[in-house]
């Protein structure tokens, strides 16, 4: 298998609601960029109809290359890809002429149902973990008629004694799949190890590498000094994440693309980092790569690592025994907040009254309504409705019911015919949430009073909303449910986001 050069680039989610937008960027700027990297669903047709962008790469495809990087792959877990699914991935990289195909390793879904926020859970750093990591890399490979390549994973908290590199290579070894290396997911796993950043390189493969991804994040530090990093692409590059690219660029001899994931970058300030990494890797041409492949045999045991109890971890209640405890809480805490932002899109009234505290939120994804989505493929959203019935069934309180009825009958109003009459005029408590958001994402992070700022005085405003009828319209915009009263013209939240 060839791999041919595909130089700098930059990294799309392929929606017009989305900045920067690459091909409109290139279009303002040739030469800026050489490749676009995006995500979307396996399925060609399925990403034709939700990817508004599509189109633009369609008809850019023969000037603009692209690489396909799908995020609803999973390459650990207790399951294999579905074959009907690698089908249509092949398919798909086939038809928009992907060099390659590049995944982190880690468990992205389950039965098509995504983890909030898509955040994976990674293999354990084990013995175990690498040889099911293996099995799957070969499955995806086995019907794959382009190569995989295969990204390290965020690694948030230690779980075993295997570092990252260390997996990375050898399962590199084990199944022949080149390497995409990811800095910034390098930055966490060295941080949970409280470790410099270039630990681990010197007996890491580099010749393996073929493609680099460099990323926004931030590091936060327990009172400890525990550095915690957060993959948040919205966010600048570090400073110390492009010294590990200006280091490495000369020890890379079969890279083959160097993207930037610059997801929410304003587009000049995408520019900005473009050029200062074209600076650092001014290549814009190579050789195709030969690549031969090989592939773990098929007689690998499955599930050696125990997926679920990496689930567990991340979800469940807090385990018994736990190697890294500090970096554990951190990672959880995170996930949480994600899950919350998840759940706000539907549930912007409910979520705040019945789950706004950290210890409710946790009791939601500790429960059976929550593990639902994995056994038997609920939403996300109607695992929090069902959670939140069982709950205010058992224990009923006036603003819980309130803020309940009110998202549930706008759910189904912004799927039907958009307007209608509601019995109780909650406009208040609408305001009231925004402003809580508002509150938490600034003002509350100088208090620390993150889990408990506001909420008492959002249920009190939902509890004593006057009788209506009150005139509401409600639309989903984004997959967010957005509502506001008829006549209103303040239809949506802060930064333009629906409520």
């Amino acid at each position: 298998m060839d791999l041919p050069f595909r130089g700098l680039g930059l990294s799309s989610n392929l929606s017009v609601q989305d900045v920067p937008q690459p091909w409109a960027l290139l279009q303002a700027q040739p030469g800026l960029f050489d490749v676009v990297e995006y995500s979307a669903p396996l399925d060609l047709a399925q990403a034709r109809r939700e990817a508004s962008l599509f189109p633009v790469l369609w008809e850019a495809r023969d000037t603009v290359p692209v690489l396909f990087h799908p995020v609803h792959l999973n390459l650990y877990g207790p399951e294999l890809e579905d074959v009907s699914a690698l089908a249509h991935l092949d398919a798909h990289a086939r038809e928009v002429r992907s060099a390659w195909v590049g995944n982190d390793v880690g468990w992205w879904h389950r039965r098509g149902q995504p983890f909030p926020g898509y955040l994976y859970l990674p293999p354990p750093l084990t013995e175990e973990g690498l040889a099911d990591a293996a099995v799957h890399a070969a499955h995806v490979q086995g019907h794959l008629s382009v190569p995989l390549i295969l990204e390290n994973p965020v690694a948030g908290w230690r779980s075993g004694g295997l570092h990252v590199l260390d997996f990375m290579g050898a399962l590199h070894q084990r199944t022949g799949c080149p390497l995409l290396l990811d800095l910034g997911h390098l930055l966490s796993a060295q941080l949970a190890s409280g470790l410099p950043l270039d630990a681990g390189l010197d007996g890491f493969p580099l010749q393996a590498v073929v493609e680099v991804h460099l990323a926004g994040g931030v590091v936060t530090r327990s009172a400890s000094g525990r550095g915690f990093y957060a993959d948040d692409h919205t966010q600048p590059v570090r400073e110390e994440v492009f010294g590990l690219l200006a280091d490495l660029l000369p020890r890379l001899p079969s890279l083959r693309a160097l993207v930037f994931e610059g997801d929410g970058h304003p587009p000049d300030i995408a520019a900005q980092t473009l050029r200062r990494l074209r600076a650092l890797w001014p290549v814009r041409a190579g050789a195709a790569l030969a690549w031969p492949g090989r592939a773990t045999p098929a007689t690998a045991r499955l599930g050696a690592s125990a997926p679920w109890a990496q689930w567990q971890a991340a979800y469940g209640p807090w385990p018994e025994a736990v190697e890294d405890p500090e970096g554990l809480a951190a990672d959880r805490h995170y996930r949480l907040a994600v899950l919350a932002d998840a759940l706000d899109q539907a549930w912007p009234l409910a979520r705040l009254v019945l789950a706004g505290r950290r210890e409710d939120l946790e009791s939601f994804a500790a429960s059976e309504e929550f593990r639902a989505q994995w056994d038997t493929g609920t939403p996300l959203l109607s695992a929090f409705g069902a959670w939140a019935r069982a709950r205010l069934r058992a224990t009923p309180e006036p603003a819980g019911l309130g803020a309940l009825a009110f998202d549930t009958w706008a759910q189904a109003l912004a799927h039907g015919k958009g307007q209608g009459r509601f019995p109780v005029d909650l406009s208040e408590a609408l305001f009231a949430a925004r402003a809580l958001r508002r509150h938490l994402g600034t003002r509350a992070w100088a208090t620390g009073l993150l889990e408990s700022s506001g909420l008492d005085g959002l249920a009190q405003v939902v509890a004593r909303a006057p009788a209506g009828p009150w005139a509401v319209r409600a639309v989903w915009e984004g997959g967010r449910l957005g509502v506001a009263s008829v006549g209103n013209v303040e239809a949506r939240g802060e930064n333009g986001d629906a409520c």
